[in-house]
């Protein structure tokens, strides 16, 4: 597969070093190209050098915050966090975070995209946007008792977990995806801390985590769980036995913690959600880079059991990306076109639909935070988009919902990651480099 010689390795060194910390310019999203059912593709541009230009991390001033439409207050749940990736919402109305990052690689591992220059440049820039703080490996549990916005008990309610992310309720015990395993303990309503030792349900593939990310959804009656595995590389650089079981999303049996394929060809699935009128299955995927500022899309789709969805042979559908070889032309043909494209790099990682709570026009579609490009000349992502939806399916345009995250010179106060409703219909976000999780809500 892919590789990358030394003199590569050592030009993408001093260019990480030379636009690493310089913005080309903020895209607004009404001017995000690759937006909608059908965006228009561009042919893909062939660079010696991947471009590198992602938002240095600089944290929210005193008193700053992100930016609502109007008729919306948005306020800190709870500030101070370490690296908050992802946000659930219990039956009772408390809210878990799980802080987190990649996990650190095991003593005497080999983590092929650690190694070389390449792997330290990318650890660098990384760090430079936030992501290089170690892995708090728990999860919070926030309570806003007054209703007043503002979490007044925030307290551990589980440590010593392994890079954990997705959560999932299900009767008296809590699921919860690390990056190597779908766990349980035992939960009652109220509580506050969970002593127990978590109970291994079925491992996930782990490994080198090019992405580490593990999210899980159950199914209405709770007897599955469906968990988001992301690809080990950009287009199966290491050769494709080191994506076994990865770009995918997996169906796991709760109760015996058997486990099936359900959706291959996916190379970053992160948020899941049930859309409300069909109660079928979408999911937000990051599509792969260095294909040009504005190509390959990231998407929005509903998720067809069985389905492919053609990475890394092709993208949207039956564009052949020629970096792969040996081709798949039969793979190919079968690749599902996704619903909905979100713009090329803005690496959407949350979802959530609204409902009625909501403001009418904010009531029917979904909310998804967009952790922000790398990859592009201007930045884009950066904020949380709201698609809405009719008869099941998106019927408009994407327009920001919560913005604000970077500086006018591009620099990032925060970056979204999770969302979710909140027990009263208000948007919660996680900000992993605001370190807060903000909860938007419209003003009565």
């Amino acid at each position: 597969m892919n590789t990358t010689s030394p003199p590569l390795l050592a030009a993408l060194a001093a260019l990480a070093v030379l636009t690493a910390c310089a913005s080309g310019g903020v895209i607004a999203q009404s001017a995000v190209p690759g937006v909608g059912p059908s965006p228009q593709l561009p042919e893909p541009e062939k660079r010696w050098l991947p471009r590198v230009n992602i938002a240095p991390a600089e944290g929210w001033p005193e008193g700053a915050m992100p930016r609502a439409p109007a008729g919306f207050r948005v306020t800190a749940l709870a500030r101070g966090l370490q690296h908050p990736r992802w946000v659930y919402t219990l039956p009772n109305g408390d809210v878990l975070v799980a802080e987190s990052n990649k996990p650190a690689p095991k003593e005497g591992s080999r983590n092929v995209h650690a190694e070389g220059i390449r792997g330290k440049v990318m650890g660098w820039v990384m760090k430079r946007a936030g992501a290089g703080v170690p892995s708090a490996d728990r999860i919070t549990l926030l309570r806003d008792a007054d209703g007043d916005g503002v979490a007044e008990v925030r307290t551990v309610l589980l440590s010593g977990l392994t890079s954990p992310f997705g959560m999932a309720l299900v009767g008296n015990e809590l699921f919860i995806a690390n990056a190597d395993a779908i766990v349980k303990v035992p939960y009652q309503p109220g509580q506050t801390t969970i002593q127990a030792t978590p109970v291994k349900v079925t491992d996930l593939p782990s490994g080198a985590n090019h992405h580490w990310t593990k999210n899980i959804l159950a199914s209405a009656d709770g007897s599955k769980l469906y968990a988001t595995v992301g690809s080990n590389s950009n287009v199966g650089d290491n050769g494709m036995d080191s994506e076994q079981g990865r770009a995918a999303i997996w169906e796991v049996d709760r109760a015996s913690g058997s486990k099936r394929l359900y959706a291959t060809g996916l190379r970053n699935p992160n948020g899941l959600a049930w859309e409300p009128q069909t109660k079928s299955l979408w999911v937000v995927v990051n599509e792969r880079d260095e294909l040009g500022d504005n190509l390959v899309p990231d998407y929005l789709t509903s998720v067809r059991e069985g389905g492919f969805y053609g990475w890394p042979y092709s993208y949207w559908g039956a564009h052949v990306d020629a970096r792969v070889q040996p081709p798949r032309p039969d793979l190919v043909a079968t690749a599902i076109v996704p619903d909905y494209g979100l713009g090329s790099h803005v690496a959407p990682l949350g979802l959530a639909f609204s409902d009625a709570r909501m403001p009418s026009n904010y009531a029917s579609g979904a909310f998804i935070g967009q952790h922000g490009s790398w990859n592009r000349k201007s930045l884009a992502g950066y904020n949380v988009v709201f698609v809405p939806f009719a008869n099941g399916k998106p019927a408009g345009p994407a327009v920001e919902f919560l913005g604000g995250f970077l500086t006018e010179n591009g620099r990032a106060m925060g970056r979204p990651v999770g969302v979710a409703l909140d027990g009263k219909g208000a948007l919660l976000v996680a900000d992993d480099v605001g370190n807060t999780v903000w909860r938007v809500a419209a003003v009565r």
